[in-house]
């Protein structure tokens, strides 16, 4: 089956520089087996962060990128798109085409920074920029400890924005015996303020 749906129905995932690439990449693989469509940005740091961290090697290529995760995951033709940092063409530089959400997963402090301050250097920053000039949906993995006053007073300001900061800090109440849990328990939080249906954790009583 080959995806046709527009833009403003998807779901930009980007994973940045921060220790942590295994929530962004469980998001990925999460969003997909939930029939989203999502648009993929990996950051020149979240490249090296991914290797180091799982093993997968990251090519340079969005195309080869695209290819090798629609055949990990076994997604259909056009359900996930990966863009370069510098793919000023794609859907997500333009609110005319904007998706409906975008979460930054994990998020570096820098990039926060360069959120908040509107920098736009990448399409990464491009993309975020957009959702808030769009009033769309944007989710920050914050993955920085400890925080510095200026890491607060970004998260602080995004915040006062719409922004929904949301700190890699999984829970140990329901006993996790297994990194892939902890992983699954950021993953699912961030799934439900997607309003996106999962069963990754057990609810609340």
């Amino acid at each position: 089956m080959q995806h046709n749906k527009t833009g403003n129905s998807a779901i930009t995932v980007a994973i940045t520089g921060a220790s942590g690439a295994l929530y962004g990449l469980r998001l990925l693989e999460a969003l997909l087996e939930a029939d989203e469509d999502v648009y993929l940005l990996i950051s020149e740091a979240g490249r090296t962060v991914i290797e180091m961290e799982t093993g997968l090697f990251v090519p340079e290529d969005p195309d080869e990128v695209e290819e090798i995760l629609s055949e990990w995951f076994a997604v259909d033709e056009g359900q996930l798109q990966v863009f370069d940092r510098r793919e000023w063409t794609a859907p997500v530089a333009s609110g005319s085409n904007a998706p409906r959400a975008m979460v930054v997963c994990p998020c570096s402090g820098g990039t926060i920074s360069a959120i908040a301050h509107g920098a736009s250097n990448n399409l990464i920053e491009r993309a975020a920029d957009v959702m808030l000039k769009e009033q769309r949906q944007l989710i920050l993995v914050a993955r920085e400890t400890p925080l510095s006053t200026l890491h607060l007073e970004n998260m602080l300001k995004l915040s006062r924005m719409g922004v929904t900061i949301m700190p890699a800090s999984p829970g140990f109440y329901y006993q996790p015996q297994h990194v892939a849990e902890l992983v699954n328990f950021m993953v699912a939080r961030i799934l439900d303020h997607l309003g996106v249906e999962h069963d990754l954790v057990e609810r609340w009583g």
